[in-house]
């Protein structure tokens, strides 16, 4: 468990300096001169150039393992992020965040695999998605916060410094810290049917074709929380409450991740099907999205904390799902797939918002794809509800 410690480590620091910047992303491009259709272009080009290298490291961490994906990811991060802190054109930054959203690709479906791959059996399994889902959220809480005090103290330039030299060190670490040839042998050992249950050794080819019980359609649920998630990241720093104060913008991402947390610390909620964890908390996301829309009269620090209610609940039961109907042996080329869903959903989050703002609220084309989404999702695919 050593290696999991570890990757906690390696997940904890890479969403910290990424929700460190959702604060501050928007008020630098414009300081720089940036216009708000092109600030949603800046914060989306770093999620379409996700795809590339999610196809990338689909293939590459099933091939050559996670280890080198996630030192090469954690540095080169570092390195852009050093570069950012010395741009002073919004088409400059467009660039950058272009190779930052590359490289940082590798990450996730690396970390996520070799975790998925420590795992002795499907409990397990569950129990370090979930802890991934904590991480992830406990990054997020502090994150927001302590990126908009960077900057109230610091600056732009020299906050975006320490954040890079931050990864750059702990890229370090993971190349002494990662010990993953001692579960190349078991992961090959480790298959699963399409109902989560551990098959014998050798039956990889039944569970390979379990791998493709998952339909395409729905992948468009991950696109849309993604998407919505991105739209709400884009107007967030852009709203009346949070006009000139990049804090009170920190506070307010905060308040979301807090709310992922109170569900993630629900542990009685793996006992329900991680596919229905997700629709459902699909539908509740729409419906607070829908709300915002209408502006009803819930306070926007209780809608925000809502929303993060609903990741908790999310997030954690998608990875359950597609882990528990994938062989090990294809752990990487699965959350890759995810990877990109959610690359193309955060990609086109910004830019329907940045263009579409003045028209109608961003919050409303959010309920719009999440439930068009649903709406989509074969449903009789699932009659057997996966456990967690």
């Amino acid at each position: 468990m050593k290696t999991a410690i570890w990757l906690y480590l390696f997940i904890f620091v890479a969403f910290f300096d990424l929700h460190a910047q959702y604060p501050i992303l928007s008020p630098f491009a414009i300081s720089l001169g940036a216009a708000p259709s092109f600030i949603g272009l800046i914060l989306g080009v770093y999620s379409i150039t996700h795809l590339p290298g999610n196809l990338i490291a689909g293939f590459g961490v099933d091939r050559y393992g996670s280890k080198g994906f996630i030192v090469f990811s954690l540095i080169v991060a570092g390195i852009v992020l050093l570069f950012q802190s010395r741009v002073d054109d919004p088409w400059e930054l467009l660039i950058i965040r272009s190779i930052s959203g590359f490289v940082l690709a590798f990450l996730s479906p690396a970390c996520l695999s070799l975790l998925a791959k420590i795992a002795k059996d499907r409990v397990q399994q569950g129990k370090l998605m979930a802890g991934n889902g904590m991480v992830h959220t406990i990054a997020s809480v502090l994150s927001p916060a302590a990126g908009a005090y960077l900057v109230a103290t610091f600056g732009f330039a020299q906050s975006f410094v320490i954040l890079g030299w931050i990864l750059i060190v702990t890229g370090v670490l993971a190349w002494f810290g990662v010990k993953e040839k001692q579960y190349q042998q078991s992961a090959s050992e480790l298959f699963v049917d399409s109902h989560g249950a551990v098959l014998p050794d050798g039956d990889s080819s039944k569970a390979d074709g379990a791998a493709g019980s998952i339909p395409w359609l729905f992948y468009g649920v991950p696109l849309a929380i993604s998407c919505s998630q991105g739209i709400l990241f884009f107007e967030l720093p852009l709203m009346k409450e949070t006009h000139g104060s990049i804090l009170t913008s920190g506070v307010f991402f905060s308040l979301v991740s807090l709310g992922a947390l109170v569900t993630l610390s629900m542990l009685f909620l793996s006992r329900v099907s991680p596919f229905l964890r997700t629709t459902m908390g699909a539908l509740a996301l729409a419906f607070i999205f829908f709300g915002m829309s209408v502006n009803w009269p819930l306070p926007m620090y209780a809608s925000l904390f809502l929303i993060g209610m609903t990741k908790g609940v999310i997030f954690p039961a998608i990875a359950s799902l597609l882990a528990s109907v994938t062989s090990a042996t294809r752990y990487g080329r699965v959350f890759s797939i995810l990877s990109i869903a959610f690359s193309i959903g955060a990609f086109l989050g910004p830019i329907l918002a940045g263009h579409f703002r003045g028209h109608i609220s961003p919050y409303f084309i959010a309920f719009l794809c999440l439930m068009l989404a649903l709406s989509i999702l074969p449903f009789r695919a699932f009659h057997k509800p996966v456990e967690a």
